[in-house]
Order: C-alpha cells, then structure tokens, then sequence
C-alpha cells in the first residue's frame, strides 16, 4: 500500500470515526414534547343596534330575543347602516316589536359565516346584560346574513329555537344538526344569490327529519326580505316556537 492510500484511509476512517461520535452525541441529546394549555384572554369588538321594547323596564320578565344578521352592503363601521332594511328599518319608522332585537355590524371585509364566534359572544353578553328567555332566541339575516342564519344554525343548533334565513344559502351537508324550525325566503327572479340555494337547504333540513318550509316570492328578485320583514305573520311564527 502506498503512502498516498494510507493517508486516505486514515482520513475515512476519521471521518467514519467523527460521524459515529456525532451521531451518538444527537441521539442523547434528542429532543421530547410535552403537553400545554393556553390561556389567554382575546378581545372581541362588534358594534350592534340594541331594541328593547317599550314596557322593557316596567316588568322584569324575561324576553324573546332576536338576532337580525344584515347584508353585504352594510358591512363597516357606520353603524346606520344597519338601519337600510329589515326590523332595524322597521324599529326607526316607529314599530313596536315584543322582542329585545340586537342587530350587529359586520367588519367592512368580514361576512357573517366566518364571524360566528363574535355573534355568539354578543348573544351571551346581551343574555348575561338584559332578562332574554334563553328557550326563544330567533336568528334571521338576509343575503349575506340569510347565510351567516344557516352557518350559525348549523354551527350552534342549541342556542336557537327558530329561523328565518332570507335570500341564503348553507352547507347541505350540515343541514342535518338544524334541528330548529326553519321558515326561509326567497324571490324566484333572484340572479345574486339563486333560488336554488334556499332550496337546497330546506330539502336537505326536511331529508334529515327536521322542520323546514320555503316561501318563493314569484317575479321577485333579489330584495326578498322587504316584504318578508314587513309580514307580522313572520314574528307571529318566530314566537310560537320555543326550545
């Protein structure tokens, strides 16, 4: 064996030699995990209409309460806004209800399925605030909120005891824990959000076993809930049914 090929085995096996050691060395001091908790505080902002009816303060009886979810275009951080249509537009033209209405403002690049948590969180400051009847509190929205009605009635299914989604749509996947009574609304000419998507829903509640009814507004389109909101029959329903 010549010098040259001596020296390269004694590099080898150096190196060999070197890598055994490090090896060994990783290994002892291999790294484990353990189980943690967070916990932690987070702060939840939502700005909201409060109604309380006339007698409110008169009697301390508990009250129903309702949720009204608004649509897209009344997202941000003017909170009139929210006044643009349904019970909010009603309560400012001077018309008494018999529920506490609470009537949230969605972020200006949020939609109402992804902002369940905060929904929520309000209904639970309101009910810990005010005397609400846990056994009738209602959800209704439109457009956009007719699908934060369906989101969060799925998501939530024991906190409503029944809702009114307008020109919405759902998972119909999902649609087997809405086990609430379900009355949606929807205008048959409506090209933004077609018809299809109530219907949908409503099959799907009604396949599971559950309590779901479909009014079509014919030749209606989009602006469905005008003359859904303005139907006491609606309120009449929504009272009737308790958890």
């Amino acid at each position: 064996m010549t010098m040259y090929k001596t020296i390269l085995l004694l590099c080898i096996t150096g190196i060999m030699m070197t890598s055994g050691c490090n090896n060994q060395t990783a290994n002892s001091q291999q790294s484990t995990q353990s189980a943690q908790t967070l916990n932690r505080n987070v702060t939840l902002q939502l700005e909201y209409l409060l109604y309380l009816p006339a007698d409110y303060h008169a009697t301390q009886k508990d009250r129903p309460l309702l949720i009204f979810l608004h649509g897209m275009g009344e997202r941000g951080s003017d909170i009139n806004k929210v006044k643009l249509h349904g019970p909010p537009k009603l309560v400012e033209e001077g018309k008494e209800f018999p529920f506490i209405i609470v009537s949230p403002q969605c972020p200006a690049t949020g939609v109402w399925s992804y902002e369940a948590i905060k929904v929520m969180a309000l209904i639970d400051d309101i009910s810990e605030t005010y005397n609400v009847d846990q056994d009738r509190i209602y959800l209704t929205g439109l457009s956009m909120g007719g699908f934060g009605t369906w989101t969060l009635a799925a998501t939530y299914p024991d906190r409503f005891a029944a809702i009114a989604p307008i020109c919405g749509g759902g998972s119909p996947h999902l649609a087997d824990t809405i086990n609430m009574p379900v009355w949606a609304f929807h205008g048959d000419a409506d090209e933004v959000v077609p018809l299809q998507r109530s219907q949908q829903m409503v099959d799907a509640v009604n396949k599971a076993g559950h309590n779901a009814k479909l009014t079509i507004y014919p030749g209606v389109e989009h602006d469905s809930w005008s003359q859904t909101y303005e139907n006491n029959e609606l309120y009449e329903w929504l009272l009737s049914h308790s958890k």
